[in-house]
């Protein structure tokens, strides 16, 4: 479609899919205190904050994961402005020179740093991060962390279920509303994750009302392969088709782990279930410690 090619287009002129400056890509922490990686060189935990900077909604999912670090003292650090598009819309529209440029870029930017784990909240740029930049990292920049093992890509849901299952994280049991949890494509059909993002909501003590298309039969929400950016004439309806799954549960809230389904999914018309990330509904948990 022309949208694509004029998509394309304003990604190799600034580097983000919406045209924004890259300079504001760290405008939603401002009120955060994330060290950044220029600054401090060195961290356990790269924090790969991917387009959710640019979008308010999104920002409260960054700030709701990041507030779960903390809670857990992670060390972490953020690329701010040095970091680029992880090239996952390019690749996806089969712009492969633009992929592998910004890939490269990308890879020579974390090639200064020393850390063990990139973490993102999104689960296309985790895809693109973990199994598409090998092939360019000529370098071996993924293949030795600060403590000498190769590093580890992880979706926020994963990294999170290993925090709770190492008891970092003082969370109080979920009461209320029954609760239903969305796969995205990129973290269940591409990358085997079904896990742990249910182990953390049962964690809370929450009961799953699984959706009859869930795990490896689930439905997409319509959001891949740059559709929401595109805008390919009748997307909204796969969100309206999967609604309609959660609203056969009875579910009052839809979990899910993935910016761009929560746009999709908070796209249906209203009255509807309301949708939330896995990192917000555990912030809503969080235990405040008193000093």
């Amino acid at each position: 479609s022309n949208n694509g090619a004029a998509l394309l287009e304003t990604i190799i002129a600034t580097d983000t899919p919406n045209g924004h400056s890259p300079a504001s890509r760290t405008h939603w922490a401002a009120d955060q205190n994330l060290p950044l990686m220029k600054d401090k060189k060195v961290a356990d935990v790269l924090f790969w904050v991917s387009d959710g900077a640019f979008d308010m909604r999104s920002q409260r999912i960054l700030k709701a994961f990041v507030s779960l670090m903390k809670a857990a003292n992670i060390d972490v650090a953020i690329l701010g402005d040095e970091e680029r598009d992880s090239g996952d819309v390019a690749r996806r529209l089969g712009d492969d020179a633009t992929f592998q440029s910004l890939a490269k870029r990308n890879l020579a930017t974390l090639s200064q740093y020393e850390f063990n784990k990139i973490v993102t909240t999104d689960p296309h740029a985790y895809h693109c991060l973990r199994n598409e930049y090998e092939d360019l990292d000529d370098d071996g920049v993924l293949a030795q962390g600060a403590s000498g093992q190769a590093i580890e890509v992880l979706h926020h849901t994963t990294y999170l279920n290993q925090l709770v299952q190492q008891g970092l994280l003082k969370l109080d049991v979920f009461k209320g509303a029954k609760v239903t949890y969305h796969d995205p494509c990129y973290l269940g059909r591409y990358n085997g994750e079904y896990d742990a993002p249910r182990e953390l909501l049962r964690s809370l003590g929450i009961e799953i009302a699984e959706m009859e298309r869930s795990g490896f039969r689930s439905r997409c929400c319509g959001g891949g392969g740059g559709a929401p950016i595109t805008d390919i004439p009748g997307e909204r309806r796969i969100a309206d088709m999967r609604m309609e799954d959660v609203i056969a549960t009875d579910a009052e809230i839809v979990a899910v782990g993935c910016q761009q389904c929560t746009a999709m999914l908070e796209g249906v018309v209203e009255p509807r279930p309301v949708v939330k990330d896995i990192a917000e509904i555990l912030a809503g948990q969080l235990v405040e410690e008193v000093h």
